[in-house]
């Protein structure tokens, strides 16, 4: 009875402090109050180990759950357009130790699959006066000094989802970015990544057949069907581009 009565006080604690859009109480209040009575989620912002911790906590429920321990940004409910073959849009908010500390070793129940490799920046575009040198054709070329070599990490989700479910999950992964592909595929992008990430869909288990989904398909992976797609183009975002 004193068990459940601390788990009961912890949840509406913490469903108090949390706007009701972003947590899902109904679903999410059992998790919580574990994690929250363990002390699995009470995380500093760069305590790498804490996150993995919170996110073995919530498991499964990870995405849906994360927001009501304020350890992910909260859902951005603003609407964007659609690509004809990948759908890319950065986040105004993002948590980049987040998606560090999650993509540092390998999902142990195999829900995403991460990436990494090199890419170069030119930081010559942030200076404010370029500077020009000249050289004959027999000098001995130079390396470039305005380029700076960085790791980009991406994270391809293993299962097929519909792209509001990729904007969502990303989210939830402190990622910078996501690319949705129109196969299902969805891809998190990293803070270091130029051009958003892997411009080809490499998702474990997606698609599911070898046969391209034709377009009502491609459709019913977007939207409800109660949803109308007329209305839906007409609050089309500015964030989102089209690739």
């Amino acid at each position: 009875m004193f068990v459940e009565t601390v788990l009961s006080a912890l949840a509406a604690a913490v469903f108090l402090m949390t706007p009701t859009e972003s947590c899902n109480e109904a679903v999410c209040a059992s998790v919580v109050s574990k994690c929250m009575l363990t002390q699995s989620c009470k995380c500093d912002i760069n305590n790498y180990s804490c996150y993995q911790e919170c996110y073995g906590c919530l498991g499964n429920l990870y995405s849906e759950c994360c927001s009501c321990v304020d350890i992910c940004p909260k859902p951005n409910n603003t609407s964007t357009p659609l690509g004809k073959q990948s759908v890319v849009e950065a986040y105004p908010e993002t948590f980049p130790h987040l998606f560090q500390a999650l993509m540092s070793e390998p999902d142990p129940q195999e829900r995403w699959t991460p990436f990494t490799f090199l890419v170069d920046h030119d930081i010559s575009s942030y200076w404010t006066k370029p500077d020009y040198h000249t050289q004959t054709a027999e000098q001995e070329l130079l390396p470039n000094k305005n380029m700076v070599t960085l790791n980009c990490t991406v994270a391809f989700m293993s299962q097929c989802m519909p792209w509001n479910k990729c904007k969502t999950s990303c989210l939830t992964t402190g990622a910078t970015s996501y690319r949705w592909f129109h196969d299902g595929c969805c891809e998190c992008i990293g803070q270091e990544c130029i051009n958003y990430g892997i411009d080809e869909s490499r998702c474990l288990n997606c698609p599911e057949n070898d046969d391209e989904l034709d377009e009502e398909d491609e459709t019913s992976y977007i939207y409800d069907d109660s949803v109308d797609l007329e209305e839906e183009e007409d609050k089309l975002g500015d964030i989102e581009q089209t690739v």
